[in-house]
């Protein structure tokens, strides 16, 4: 037995998830997918003609002008110029007035991927990230707290990403940045992508996901793994950057995984599936851990994690093994399917998880070790707080433009969240579960 786990390779799974140390450059025959409904924002570029990053085959990227009111254009320190992963991480919007900034993504009801991506690169002078004083700032998906982005001690030159799957209620989807006093709040790019309404069954209006892992086992050529070879532009880690010695072993095959019929729930790539990570035979199970990390709270910390398998093994030797997260059991004597891909979730149950540590153990009557072929790991993000009636915003939209009013704060969601209302509005929260209504002006 071994646990494949240690102080070393626990230190480079928090890193991984936050560095991009590589562009994705997957190369597929014939043309790529649709990119209908795509929304890519190069923060601060000045520049309103849209262009295509030759590292990101087929995605076309614009300026945030018109997306957002107020706010500062940079670019990071030249030193980093050369390293940015992609062009949209040379440029940054920084908000350095009001408490709260919000971005408006046009889009249509229904579920989406949004995600939004930071590099400081020491675009004020200032080394904010590396001068030993905080530096965090919040983000909100609609009227609900998303997730903080804390950048203390962090390299200038790191891009961390931050993702989350949630419902697009109606017309727009908007992504707010926090001031808590710790540091200008500030976002490179900004990324919506459209999913199909049958994936990820348990997201809905009163539950969006926040990513916390996503990882692709195997070989792996690139870091991320991501549009065109995934059709919805997911982020997917390679493992093997991380864990690629004894007694790690890779498994590929040529051949097709497939899904079962009607199964479009998850849509994992099948360049994804068509690769596995395993051990050698004399080791029976292996840990994955995911840490923390500095954002969350690891008392309080719900998961959601996702296994992928596919037995890709051409020989018919039998592999069995149990699952486990942290130290509770979730699936026993599982044995993947020849070929065909198995999704295994908790039917969309977040766990309880403080160590954030999930196991893949050999049962006694295997004859080969646990193998894996893709994780997706999420938080929690509640969607308790309801947005202003519709009508009303609307209202106030005209209102705004008819007096062309550009007050700091007026800006996000009118009455939602509380602490984040409007300066001098009125608003009506009075009925439970209906949303707030304004009442005066």
């Amino acid at each position: 037995m071994a646990i494949i786990s240690s102080a070393s390779t626990k230190l480079t799974w928090i890193l991984a998830p936050l560095l991009v140390l590589a562009t994705a450059t997957i190369r597929v025959h014939g043309q790529p997918p649709s990119t209908s409904g795509f929304i890519s924002l190069d923060c601060g570029n000045r520049n309103t003609t849209p262009y295509t990053d030759s590292s990101i085959r087929g995605i076309q990227h614009q300026s945030d002008v018109g997306f957002v009111e107020g706010g500062l254009t940079h670019q990071i320190a030249a030193v980093y110029m050369a390293g940015a992963p992609y062009e949209s991480q040379k440029t940054l919007r920084s908000f350095p007035n009001g408490s709260r900034n919000c971005y408006t993504l046009p889009s249509t009801p229904g579920k989406k991927l949004v995600r939004a991506l930071f590099t400081y690169g020491d675009y004020d002078g200032l080394n904010r990230t590396m001068d030993g004083s905080p530096f965090l700032f919040g983000l909100h998906i609609g009227a609900n707290f998303w997730e903080a982005v804390n950048l203390t001690s962090w390299d200038p030159s790191s891009t961390i990403w931050k993702e989350v799957l949630t419902v697009a209620p109606g017309g727009s989807v908007s992504v707010c940045l926090i001031n808590f006093g710790t540091g200008t709040p500030f976002v490179s790019a900004l990324e919506l992508r459209p999913l199909q309404d049958s994936m990820y069954p348990f997201v809905n209006s009163s539950v969006s996901i926040s990513y916390f892992r996503r990882i692709r086992f195997g070989q792996a050529t690139d870091f991320i793994t991501r549009y065109p070879l995934d059709p919805y532009d997911r982020f997917w880690e390679g493992w093997s950057f991380s864990y690629n010695t004894y007694p790690w072993m890779t498994l590929n095959t040529s051949s097709p995984v497939r899904r079962l019929p009607g199964d479009n729930t998850f849509q994992v790539p099948e360049g994804i599936l068509q690769q596995a990570s395993t051990l050698d035979t004399n080791y029976s199970f292996f840990e994955i851990n995911v840490a923390v990390g500095p954002n969350l709270d690891a008392k309080n910390l719900q998961l959601l994690p996702i296994f992928h398998f596919a037995e890709i093994n051409i020989s018919n030797q039998n592999r069995r093994f149990d699952i486990y997260s942290d130290n509770d059991l979730l699936f026993p004597d599982f044995s993947p399917s020849r070929f065909q891909a198995d999704s295994m979730h908790e039917n969309g149950q977040f766990l309880h998880n403080p160590t954030a540590t999930f196991l893949l153990n050999k049962t006694r009557s295997s004859r080969l070790p646990p193998l894996i072929n893709a994780f997706e790991v999420y938080s929690l993000v509640r969607m308790d707080n309801l947005t202003t009636d519709a009508d009303d915003v609307n209202y106030m939209k005209e209102v705004k433009k008819h007096y062309n009013l550009a007050r700091i704060n007026w800006n996000g969601d009118p009455c939602s969240p509380r602490e984040y209302s409007w300066e001098g509005l009125t608003c009506d929260y009075s009925k439970r579960n209906q949303n707030p209504r304004i009442v005066a002006v």
